[in-house]
């Protein structure tokens, strides 16, 4: 018998647990930080502006007994060009092949911003799929309020799991990361234990450049840019990077460029210190401003920049 129980206790303590959480939210709750405190690196870029994510970026965490696939998409909003409609259809597809659902929320969210999104969560939740529902930035409001607002979700979502956090100061984000781990349905790993994302180093590159971008520009210079990068040559004790920060007029490119080059400067040292600290590598960067006319609403254009139209 107790032959028997030690092989129960092995098959027991072999069960591999594996599957896709997405977080999924309005722009601009903590969507990305949540990202990256679970993942444990920073694969997202967290500004204080709306939108600043694009793509879907996925973040792969890996124990011996488990795997989880986060992705980050970017915040539901309803789309005035191409560009938008693309992102927006990133954040569907998470509705799509969820095993956890992260629906995350914070205090001054409202509930009508995106109603048809919000329906078809529920929709998830009432069909079986685990949604949890996250009260972010918990540290910016009050007990009462706090209270208030999990009353409100539960009558919105019944079905959900409700996790008040602070996302920023990690309160609540390792009680959070268990009950995932607990959700994940036993299976095999999809992806090698040792890979970190599904996104290459040219991928990260940009997007550390465009957020410096979003953090030194106004209004709407931060949303008409892309990157990208043309070369990426690592050698022993360095990587020489040159990439292209593109917009959409003439204009643009005066007040990205600056006063003698100063404020492309300040980015280009920026980023290179960024991306150093992600490589763990020194870094050459070489930066250049072209225009490139209404690229957000052309489709060319977008797939030529890595987002796959449907």
């Amino acid at each position: 018998m107790s032959n028997l129980n030690s092989q129960i206790s092995n098959q027991c303590s072999q069960t591999h647990r594996s599957g896709f959480v997405n977080i999924v939210g309005n722009p601009n709750v903590g969507k990305s930080t949540l990202m990256n405190a679970l993942v444990g690196e920073r694969l997202s870029i967290i500004t204080s502006k709306a939108q600043t994510t694009r793509h879907r970026i996925m973040g792969i965490v890996n124990g011996d007994d488990f795997q989880m696939v986060y992705s980050d998409t970017p915040g539901v909003l309803s789309p005035n060009y191409e560009l938008q409609r693309q992102m927006l259809e990133f954040s569907r597809s998470a509705l799509v092949d969820a095993d956890v659902l992260l629906y995350v929320t914070e205090p001054q969210d409202t509930i009508d911003r995106n109603p048809d999104f919000l329906t078809k969560v529920k929709k998830m939740a009432s069909a079986g799929t685990r949604v949890f529902l996250i009260i972010n930035k918990i540290d910016l409001t009050t007990q009462d309020t706090l209270e208030n607002l999990v009353a409100f979700w539960h009558t919105q979502l019944p079905e959900a799991e409700i996790f008040p956090i602070s996302a920023q100061e990690r309160f609540g984000v390792d009680q959070l990361f268990e009950a995932i781990k607990e959700a994940l349905p036993e299976g095999e790993p999809f992806f090698p234990k040792d890979q970190l994302t599904d996104k290459s180093e040219r991928f990260f590159v940009n997007e550390i450049i465009r957020e410096k971008i979003l953090l030194n520009y106004d209004k709407e210079i931060p949303y008409s840019v892309e990157v990208e990068v043309e070369s990426f040559q690592e050698e022993e004790r360095i990587i020489r990077i040159s990439a292209v920060i593109y917009c959409e007029r003439e204009s643009q490119k005066g007040i990205i460029i600056g006063k003698a080059g100063s404020a492309l400067k300040r980015v280009g040292s920026q980023a290179r210190k960024d991306i150093e600290d992600f490589f763990q590598k020194q870094v050459f960067l070489q930066l250049f401003v072209k225009v490139d006319k209404d690229w957000r609403s052309n489709t060319g254009r977008l797939r030529h920049y890595g987002y796959d139209l449907t």
